[in-house]
């Protein structure tokens, strides 16, 4: 069972997405496997900004949002030394082929094409965070 991969474990997770209704469901989703720490951003920039105060075990991101879409923040990520390994899950509805790439080349971890259901979310969330 998925839930039980990570019930009695510590890890932080970052959800960023300038949607309220799509932080809410990501978030219920991820309660829903045992994650309970769970910080939320409207934005690339907002992110940023916690990453550099905290610690987190994975990121999962949407990738159009105003200010910092989450192309920019990947690859930020990926430029600082001490964020630069931490896992980067992409919520698209880019499912071409072109962007998907580009997420690849610029080191995305993962991603699940928008819309999604809880089970697919759920299960590269606990790939991603027991192999971590």
């Amino acid at each position: 069972m998925i839930r039980d991969e990570l019930k009695n474990s510590n890890k932080r997770v970052l959800v960023v997405d300038d949607q309220d209704l799509t932080r809410s469901m990501v978030k219920a989703i991820l309660k829903n496997i045992g994650i309970q720490t769970i910080v939320t951003a409207e934005s690339g920039k907002a992110a940023l900004d916690k990453l550099r105060h905290s610690n987190f075990d994975l990121i999962i991101c949407d990738w159009n949002m105003p200010e910092m879409n989450g192309i920019e923040l990947l690859k930020t990520v990926r430029a600082e030394w001490r964020l630069d390994n931490l896992p980067f899950l992409m919520l698209t509805a880019e499912a071409y082929k072109e962007n998907i790439s580009e997420a690849m080349r610029a080191g995305v971890t993962d991603y699940v094409v928008k819309p999604f259901t809880a089970e697919t979310l759920a299960k590269k969330v606990v790939a991603i965070l027991v192999k971590s």
